[in-house]
Parts: structure tokens; sequence; C-alpha cells
């Protein structure tokens, strides 16, 4: 396989070297290059890497210039507009310069940044493939890249676009307190605005500032302290937009007075870095464009100088799709680059819902971020997340319909595994968004079918509507995971076939041999509509193996290897109501960076802070600045090291892992390794509990869809078994039980950085 990725790139490289004169079979040479690529990629086993390194980002001929796109890939660029950047080798003058588009002389004005470096932003492409050619006059050869436009409405690499889908302009508050107004087309597109807008002192909220009205300063305006340490008017410039059917925003410090803005006139009060937010959520985040983004308007980011982006599809509430999420993130930030330029860097971050595409974006998209900022986090939505929704609703259904009298609560907590009684029931409720039927006359912790507008219930699936729209994740991401044959729904890689329910509470004594029988012949499993059935639930092969291969499930050697990364939280576990943000996700990501990088190094777990950014809660604040000295670090590091190692090397010292004793009159910061299962003191404060996976032998990473199966074994129990208690455990087990040290069952492995799913097709992975 690593032969045949040499010999792909090797030909990519020797067609960017044909003249522009022959950009049509240059063209045609690529889309025989796709097509062998697909053959030679499927000759070979599925249990191999497919190589996803697609094509050559920049070129060089004997023409003595370099081209490369910064905005976003060569094959992804969006909306008809990418920045580029030329590269002259010394002696070559850029009036010397010729750029063209598909043999079309181009008069774009080159703005210089270096003295041998020059960008411009190429407009107005069409759709499709174009070739770009920087020569020098009098030369007959070119550097050139072959540019891919797509719509800006997309898709780009996410498949399909979703049907139906409710636009939301109408409902989106923009900053100024208007409304946005009703979209232009079916894609929900609207025309792009600039807004500004100042902090009122006296009413304590954000006001518009018309400069075409006033040139004076509001009375009532307030300041702001810059990164520079100096008070100005806080004045605020959202530029608010459409890409991918998403509404977005990006907001900077800024007054109009002080002149446009484009990649080489900055803020004067931007540092020329940027942050992008995201929102949580998941249940009901389907079908819709949604009304509201992560938030841009944060003071303790304008405080520090960032600018700050985020769009409707990065709040999981409204797209719990981290496919969708990541194709939204790399088009809003090509809009921000052609508009504002390359920032520095790119931080992520989001809490809970948030967390799940800083991750994966991260790992899947390197480059797109930086570095990674998450609170109550979890790996993905795919595994932790709905392994323990999906075993908390089995549970809850058998001790409260099929057989509650014979286990005390403190026994189904000890089974379940979790910190609160109250969170079976609890997360039990969150997997509705894997159930796509709503009934008035269901138990709340049986509810499914959820969407967040009213107009899309007398839409959604049920028995009598097999034709509706199912509100689930998995039919969400239809696009990776297929659908079932001769049928509509989506496949699923969930399964808990071989699963010992109360393996732990059996060996530590605190259930019987009878009990741990019953309740693993009981527990059952579900059907494709999440209606309980008696026998246990088995994934589609295709959708588990695509969920590992594909990175829907964090596998966290990619990019997230080379990646920055702070985990911080607020301690839910003991929560009374119970919670799904329990610390133990954080473990399994971090043993997810364990098993495939070697360490967890680059990832630093603080709990029980004060999350914000003011003198009174400072530390969230604190972590923003850690991550600037991070990042800047390794920015000017020039030591011939990869950056995995750079990433390491450069973390602040300061930078710990760390938990808050909250106890006494002043609070404590006490530094000390987060262990899962740790005896320290933060252990003690912040004890992490496992899910009922873990409580069955499952590994802490949580990130095996279908186990391998072995015959029982005795010597596995603690408690000993009669000969008919051992025969009745063959009976509910007659394929055996999970052998969790071997893995998955499909032995599927990470497939590569930068996957399509159409319609691009370049690293195209199914």
């Amino acid at each position: 396989m690593q032969l045949i990725s040499l010999l792909i790139n090797d030909a990519i490289g020797r067609i960017n070297l044909v003249k522009p004169i022959n950009f049509f079979n240059k063209r045609l040479s690529l889309y025989v290059l796709y097509g062998l690529c697909v053959v030679l990629l499927f000759s070979c086993s599925a249990k191999e890497t497919i190589s996803t390194a697609g094509s050559t980002e920049q070129t060089r001929t004997d023409a003595q210039i370099s081209l490369q796109t910064l905005s976003t890939k060569p094959w992804l660029v969006s909306g008809g507009d990418v920045l580029i950047e030329l590269t002259l080798d010394k002696g070559i003058s850029v009036q010397d310069v010729v750029l063209a588009l598909d043999g079309i002389e181009q008069t774009s004005l080159l703005n210089q940044v270096a003295p041998s470096r020059f960008q411009a932003v190429i407009r107005d492409l069409p759709e499709g493939d174009s070739v770009f050619t920087a020569g020098v006059a009098g030369q007959e050869s070119a550097a050139s890249l072959i540019l891919s436009n797509y719509p800006i409405s997309g898709p780009v690499i996410s498949g399909p676009h979703e049907t139906p889908f409710q636009c939301q302009t109408e409902e989106f508050e923009l900053v100024s307190g208007e409304l946005l107004g009703p979209a232009i087309d079916s894609d929900c597109s609207i025309p792009t605005r600039i807004d500004y807008v100042y902090w009122s002192a006296k009413d304590e909220i954000f006001k518009p500032l018309n400069r075409f009205l006033t040139i004076n300063n509001p009375e009532d305006m307030a300041e702001i302290v810059n990164f520079k340490g100096e008070s100005i008017p806080y004045i605020v410039r959202v530029e608010t937009g459409t890409v991918n059917r998403a509404i977005y925003e990006i907001a900077m410090l800024h007054d109009s007075a002080d002149g446009g803005l484009n990649p080489w006139n900055s803020s004067k009060d931007w540092n020329g870095k940027l942050v992008y937010t995201h929102g949580g959520g998941c249940r009901g985040g389907w079908y819709q464009q949604g009304s509201n983004t992560g938030g841009v308007m944060r003071h303790g980011l304008f405080e520090q100088g960032y600018a700050v982006t985020s769009s409707t599809l990065n709040v999981f509430g409204q797209n719990c799709n981290d496919l969708l999420a990541s194709e939204t993130h790399i088009m809003v930030k090509e809009r921000f680059i052609e508009n504002y330029g390359v920032p520095e860097y790119t931080i992520a971050t989001g809490s809970s819902g948030g967390s799940y595409q800083s991750h994966q974006t991260a790992d899947n998209y390197p480059g797109v971020f930086d570095g990674i900022i998450v609170g109550s986090s979890f790996p993905d939505v795919t595994s932790a997340t709905i392994f323990t929704v999906a075993d908390a609703r089995l549970l809850n259904y058998y001790f409260t319909e099929t057989n509650g009298e014979d286990f005390t609560i403190d026994q189904q907590r000890a089974i379940s595994g979790f910190g609160s009684w109250a969170s079976i029931s609890n997360l039990a409720r969150g997997a509705a968004r894997l159930d796509p039927i709503y009934l008035l006359e269901t138990p709340p912790e049986e509810q499914g079918g959820e969407v967040s507008i009213n107009s899309l219930v007398s839409a959604l699936y049920n028995d009598l509507s097999q034709s509706g729209i199912r509100a689930t994740v998995y039919d969400h991401t239809v696009n990776v995971y297929g659908v079932v044959e001769e049928q509509s729904e989506a496949q699923r890689p969930l399964d808990n076939v071989g699963v010992q329910y109360g393996l732990s509470a059996l060996n530590d004594g605190i259930i019987t041999v009878n009990q741990f029988l019953k309740l693993n012949s009981g527990i059952g499993g579900f059907d494709r509509d999440m209606n309980h059935v008696p026998q246990r639930h088995r994934a589609d092969p295709d959708a588990r193996e695509k969920a590992l291969e594909s990175g829907r499930i964090l596998f966290g050697g990619a990019g997230l290897a080379s990646t920055p990364i702070i985990d911080y939280r607020s301690y839910r576990d003991h929560v009374e109501n119970g919670d799904i943000h329990m610390i133990v996700h954080q473990f399994s990501t971090r043993q997810r960076l364990l098993a495939a990088n070697g360490h967890s190094d680059n990832h630093v777990m603080q709990v029980g802070g004060l999350w914000g950014f003011s003198e009174d809660s400072p530390d969230l604040g604190n972590l923003f600045r850690q991550m600037d000295s991070w990042l800047m670090a390794i920015a000017n590091d020039e030591e011939e090291s990869d950056r995995a190692t750079k990433v390491v090397i450069n973390k602040p010292i300061s930078l710990v892992d760390a938990c808050w004793d909250n106890n006494g009159d002043q609070r404590l910061k006490i530094e000390q390794d987060q262990i899962f299962d740790g005896s320290n003191e933060c252990s003690q404060l912040y004890p992490a509990y496992p899910t009922p996976r873990h409580v069955a032998g499952g590994p802490l990473a949580n990130n095996i869809v279908s186990c391998n199966l072995r015959g029982a074994n005795p010597s596995d129990y603690a408690l000993s078994f009669d000969r008919q208690q051992f025969a009745e455990l063959n009976r509910i087990f007659p394929d055996g039980v999970c052998d969790w040290a071997r893995g998955d069952i499909s032995g599927a492995v990470h497939q590569g950085t930068w996957a399509s799913f159409g319609p691009s097709p370049v690293n195209k992975l199914y």
C-alpha cells in the first residue's frame, strides 16, 4: 500500500508539470488518475490503511516560482475565491510574473508580504476544476495548481445534503438585535453583511453603531483593554453570512473609522490569532440550519486580542454530525482567511458536543485547528457517549420493567458503574438521539424522535409513516454508514453481543451469581427502531468498520498526535439527578492517545476550576494564555524535529494536570497527574466512575464496537458457579463472551486524514 501511495503521489507531481496550454488534458489526466487510485486501493486488503495524502499542494518547475493555496486545500476551494501565495526564486522580478487561469491571463493584484513572497485572492473561479499557472514572461514553463471549486452552499466532502432541511435565517438574531431575514434560495443563503456594535456601559448590551450617521462615540460607549494593554472604545465588527447552508459569524475589535479590512490590512486591535467556538448538545440536532452559533461575542477573548468565529452547524444541538461540522470548519475558515488573512494559529474551543467537534476535526483534518481547549469533554458521540446512553437505557428498562425487585439501588448503581444512581434514568433519556420514534404514551426514559422545529414533527418516521424522517445520529450520518439493504434507515455501529453486564459488580461481591445470570439473560437489546427485544443487538459489519476507519470513533493518532490539548471541566459525577458529563470520558480520550502515540504528553487535564475570564473566575482565561504560549513556542521552534515532538517539548512548564480543592475558605490548586483509578488528592476530590461497558470488562478507551468472543472460563469470575449456573451462562452467551483484549472484531483501523465522502474525489473513502 505504501508503494501504491508513492506511485500515485509521483504521478500527481508529474501531471502538475503540464504546460498551461494543455489544461484540458491535464484535468482529464487527473480523472484517469482518480480512477486508478480507486482500482489500486480496492485491490488491496481492506485491513490495510488507505492513503489519504491528497494531491500535491505546491508545485515547482524550472519557472523558478512556487505556488500554494493558503485559504484551503486546492482541491477543496468553495465559493469561487481562494487566497494563493507565490514564492519567487532569487533574481526573479514580480513584474515579470504572468498569471493565468485556464490559459487566460489574469490581472490580479499581487500583494508583497515578504521579500520573495506575494499573495492574491483569485476570484470568480468557475465551478469544477481550473488550472492556475504562474510563469515568467518569455518562458514556456510555469508552476501550476489545479483548483477544484465547489458551491458556497456545499457540500465539499460530507456527501449529499440532508433533506428535508429547514432554513432559520428569519429566526437568527444579529448582534445588533435585528433578525437576519428570509433566505434568498433553497440553500438557506443570505447576503453577507457587516455590522458594527458597541458595548453600552449604561445598559450593558451591544448596540448598533453607524459611522455614516455619526463620527462621535455615543456617551454610553464602554471601553475595553485590548491585548496591548490600551483602553480603547469597545467597538466590535461582526461579519455574518452563509456557507455550507450554515449561518456563520466572525467578530473582532475594530472601528470602521480605522478603515476597511483585508488579508493585508488587519485591525490594529486583532492579535492575528483566531478562536473557533462551538455549541454543545446532540439531541434534536438534524434537518435544520440552526438559529444560533457557538457564540462570538466573547469579552474575555476580545481582551486577549482574538478574532472569534463560529457557525450554526457547529452547534451539536443543531447538527449532531462531526463530519458535517468538520466540512463547515474548513469552509468557514476559508472565508476568514480570504477576508482577513492567515491567522498565526487557530484554537478550537467548546464544551460537551463542542468537544466532539474539536477532537475530531483536529484528528481527521489536521491543520484546521492548531490547538484545542475543550470542556466537559467526550472523545466522540459515536462510541463513548452512545455506548453509555444505550446501555443506560437497557439497564433502566430492565430495572423498571423487567426485574427491579431483585436488585437494590446500590446494586443497580454498581452494575451501571455511575457515581449517581439517577444517572441510569438520566442517560436513558439521552438515548433519544438513537430512537427515531416519538410517542405521547412512551415514558420519558424511552422517548425518541426528537426534533427542534415544530414543522418537522409531522414529518417524523413512525409505524404509520415508514417514509418519514428518522431523527437519529445514525440516519444523520447516513453518508458514512450507508443504508440497510433494501431499506431506508442507516446502518449502525451499535453492539452488545457478548457484553457481560455487571461483571465487576459480581467479582466485587456486590451482586450474586444468580443476579448476574438473571441480568444478562433478561437485558436484551434494541431493534432498529430502539424497541426492546429479547435478543442482543448486533452492529452492521460495514457500519462498525466505517466508524473506526473514518474517524467517527476518535482515533487520536492522526492530527491529534501533534495537537496541544487542554481538557477542563467542572465535576458532575455526583449530581443528584444524574448527568451525562462524567469525568471518565476524558480518561477515555487520554487512553486513546496513549494507545495510538505511546504517550499523552500533549494532553492536559484540569478539574474544578472557576472557568471564566474575570478576576473572580480567572481559570479559563489563564488556559487561553497558556495555550498561546504553547502554540507560539511551537511556531518559533526552528529545530528540524517533527511537529508532534515540538508540541511535547514546548509545552509550558506551568501547564500541568491539576485540580482545585474548593472546600476551604480559600481554594487551593493541586498540581497532580489525573488518574482514572488513582489514590492521590485529586482522585479523592474528583473520583472517576466507570460506565456499564467498563463494569462489563471493556477497555478504558471505550472504543470497541463489536468485541471478539471466546468461551466463558470459570477463572474469569471471583465467585464460583455451580454446574447448573455455568450451563446457564453458556446458554446466555452461546457464541461466547467478550474478549476485550483482542480489540474490535472488524480489525478496522483509521484510514488517514482529509478523507472525503463526496463530491470531492480526492481522498474519497467510500
